[in-house]
């Protein structure tokens, strides 16, 4: 689980550790200070930037060490079984190496970064969704709570990384008390991989789901789904990331990164 040191990381730690404890998981925390890569000028010289520098490395440990005490409050009174550790660094650095980490976990956890910054911690969970090789559980940044998923949503759409996603989901969605599968504009899904034949290759698993299917305008794609899972009252959204390249979603829009600005429930996403 990353644990944000720019913005409140109640919402990650509250998720992370009921979700551990109601799994009887282990769960290893990390908590990141960023050191902008831009130094200033400074006329004295080169031991007078090295210092400035060394100076911000140490600032920013100290907020993620501050961060990770205030995990390990919640995570000993839950009584999990837990790790934890701070790393401070560049945002290169340390994409670099918590994406490294990720890839020997179950699931990685990270909270949606808040729409109206612009922080590392925003960038860290869309770049650990490419680098971690495995799934994702996004937490939005209102969450308060523990995490539960007892009714679970599926955004099918046939794809490679909507199988994936599933997939991935399995423990989650034996798990659930209903599935739901929602599939917009079904005419575009290839037939080989219809809704109908997900809901009967989850039925041979023991899932049993019903089908949620509607048209919808490619601009309101993201609307539409939180849409059902409010109407439906889902606790989970199990969903493939980044179905275009980052550029194509940046430019020109995309579920996944409207997704990140305005997700009102937890969402499973898989790259």
């Amino acid at each position: 689980m990353h644990i944000p040191t720019e913005r409140s990381p109640r919402p990650a730690i509250d998720a992370s550790v009921s979700l551990a404890m109601t799994a009887g998981a282990h769960l290893d925390a990390v908590a990141t200070g960023y050191v902008s890569a831009n130094v200033p000028f400074v006329a004295e010289g080169g031991a007078a930037i090295a210092s400035s520098l060394q100076f911000e490395y140490e600032r920013a440990l100290e907020r993620a060490d501050a961060a990770v005490r205030i995990f390990e409050v919640e995570a000993k009174n839950a009584r999990i079984n837990y790790g934890k550790y701070a790393l401070s660094g560049s945002i290169a650095e340390i994409i670099s190496r918590v994406g490294a980490a990720a890839r020997l976990y179950d699931l990685t956890i990270v909270s949606q970064g808040d729409p109206d910054g612009d922080t590392f911690d925003n960038q860290l969970p869309k770049e650990l969704l490419l680098q971690a090789g495995g799934p994702l559980l996004f937490i939005p940044y209102t969450f308060r709570g523990a995490f539960k998923a007892s009714r679970v949503g599926i955004c099918w759409d046939g794809s490679r990384l909507a199988a994936r996603a599933v997939r991935d989901a399995i423990p989650f969605l034996t798990e659930a008390d209903a599935l739901t599968n929602i599939t917009l504009n079904a005419s575009e899904v290839p037939a080989d991989a219809s809704p109908e034949r997900l809901v009967k290759h989850l039925a041979r698993k023991g899932l049993p789901a019903k089908t949620i299917s509607l048209q919808s305008d490619r601009d309101n794609l993201q609307s539409s789904i939180l849409s059902i899972a409010a109407d439906e009252g889902l606790d989970l959204l199990v969903m493939g990331g980044y179905g275009h390249s980052r550029f194509q979603e940046t430019v020109f829009g995309g579920v996944t990164r409207e997704m990140f600005r305005s997700m009102t429930v937890p969402v499973l996403m898989s790259h």
